[in-house]
């Protein structure tokens, strides 16, 4: 093939998915759909009498028990009566809802009273020009914790910074873009997609071992790592590729960034004094041998009631300095401030809780049916029988995310259709959730960026077209598609070193089953 049609044929291809995909209802209509699909496949493999079997452990004697697991019908007396009676339960009890609606009370303050935006200017004005691309990419990253917050604030003030530095703002996008869409997977704190994947994996595990319990913090030891390795890739990427690539910029815009006040200057004194008041609180309350957030029995920390309230101390370090910075900024004056703050961004989770609606009860019929445990011992039979196991699999596993990634962009709508097929599958064959987890991360943090059936993709080509007006799908995949590949390769490198020397992935989180 000639070297100059190359990109019109991979561009025409994407051209394809994107009509293909916009095509597809809605997200939720889909889980609806899945529902009916499982349904119908229960009452089939019901009549068929479909059974498997696995050998679990039997907590009384230690050894191996022959289990038996049927289909069943959904469609039966019985399954009509579950599908009725467990209508609103199916909702309330999913892992999900509580747990991201009670982080976000918190996120919502730190973000509008101003705390975020005003840390975010304050970096910008202090980043030397050297380090711009690493400050950004990881900032990026750190952006994730405020859901939309990168894609909506730091993308466009990015490019404005590197305009200000008499850089390519396209370059400052990108970098941003990387680092909010394929930095999903990476973090230093505990972001509310982590309590998310953490609640459904759980109900996943839960078909194999009711009293499995992941973890939101089971992947930070790795996501940690993860945000030094994808900072540094992210910036090597954006100052050795990227950006010699687009040249020099000839506009005109302008790159000022508003000035850091000194009423949010107070702000920020009062958040930073509050939050190392609430640091130092949690410490003293953790150090006595005896502490109540220890565990009463063992007195450690990994398996205690710290750890099994995280979310707790991960919303109350949001609210607290959030708070401290509203009232010393006065962007907070009374109590009806911070319940308005809490009640808009609410207001912005009404799409996700619709979602996650229809996709609870995708979810109870699917392991009502138990077609989930079938199809993962019938896999889990099949990848010990050609010897795909361990490592290979993990890896295997991570591209294929990476590929549906590209047709299927919803990260916890993806999460949920696939977790309670792979995550038992590869407990059979002696991985973790929580390895399976960190796997479908990687490799759906890897191709968000150049998916253009990811939500914010549409979003970054209208950034991108305030530069530079012809730009359109093929300039933004283009530019990102680097970033994609160094991500994914570096991702893969990492996990294939944690895992062959036995690291966690998070606190009291193993490899193995």
């Amino acid at each position: 093939m000639e070297q100059g049609k190359t990109p019109g044929v991979f561009l025409r291809f994407l051209d394809k998915i994107e009509v293909a995909g916009n095509r597809l209802p809605n997200p939720a209509s889909l889980f609806v759909l899945f529902s009916l699909v499982v349904m119908s496949a229960s009452a089939l493999a019901a009549r068929a009498g479909v059974q498997v079997s696995f050998y679990a452990l039997n907590p009384e004697t230690g050894g191996l028990v022959e289990q038996w697991v049927a289909a069943v019908s959904l469609l039966d007396a019985d399954g009509l009566r579950f599908m009725i009676t467990s209508f609103v339960s199916n909702f309330t009890g999913f892992l999900p809802v509580g747990t991201v609606f009670t982080v976000m009370l918190g996120i919502s303050v730190a973000d509008r009273s101003g705390l975020l935006g005003c840390i975010l200017r304050k970096v910008a004005a202090v980043t030397p020009r050297a380090l711009l691309s690493p400050v950004v990419v990881f900032l990026g990253i750190l952006s994730s914790v405020a859901s939309v917050f990168g894609f909506v604030v730091l993308m466009p003030l990015s490019a404005l910074l590197f305009i200000s530095c008499k850089r390519h703002p396209l370059a400052g996008l990108a970098a941003s873009f990387a680092g909010v869409s394929g930095g999903w997977a990476a973090n230093l704190f505990i972001a509310p997609n982590d309590v998310i994947f953490a609640g459904i994996s759980t109900q996943a595990a839960n078909l194999l071992d009711p009293d499995y319990l992941v973890l939101p913090v089971s992947n930070w030891y790795f996501m940690m790592a993860s945000t030094v390795l994808v900072t540094a890739l992210g910036a090597w990427v954006t100052d050795r590729i990227v950006e010699p690539r687009l040249g020099k910029y000839d506009g005109e815009q302008s790159g000022e960034i508003e000035a850091i006040t000194p009423i949010e200057r107070r702000g920020l004194r009062w958040a930073a004094i509050a939050m190392v008041v609430y640091i130092a609180v949690i410490l003293l309350a953790l150090l006595p041998e005896g502490s109540v957030l220890r565990n009463p029995q063992t007195g450690g920390v990994l398996v205690s009631p710290f750890m099994s309230g995280i979310i707790f101390f991960v919303t109350a370090g949001f609210l607290i300095p959030g708070l401290a910075y509203g009232i010393g900024a006065k962007t907070i004056k009374s109590d009806n401030d911070v319940v308005a703050m809490m009640v808009e961004s609410i207001k912005g989770m009404v799409d996700f809780l619709v979602l996650i609606f229809f996709a609870a009860q995708f979810v109870a019929h699917f392991n009502y049916s138990n077609l989930g445990v079938i199809l993962s011992i019938g896999g889990a039979d099949l990848l010990t029988a050609i010897g795909f196991v361990g490592l290979p699999l993990l890896i295997a596993f991570i591209l294929v995310t990476a590929f549906i990634d590209l047709f299927f962009s919803l990260d916890i709508a993806k999460w949920a259709v696939m977790a309670p097929v792979f995550v038992p599958m590869f407990m059979l064959l002696g991985l973790s959730p929580e390895m399976t987890q960190l796997a479908h991360r990687i490799g759906d943090s890897t191709t968000n960026m150049i998916s253009p059936l990811m939500p914010f993709f549409p979003m970054m080509i209208a950034y991108v077209r305030k530069y530079n007006k012809q730009a359109g799908i093929g300039t933004v995949i283009s530019v990102m598609t680097p970033y994609q590949i160094f991500f994914l390769s570096g991702w893969i490198l990492l996990f294939a070193v944690w895992f062959l020397l036995g690291i966690p992935p998070g606190p009291g989180a193993p490899i193995f089953y």
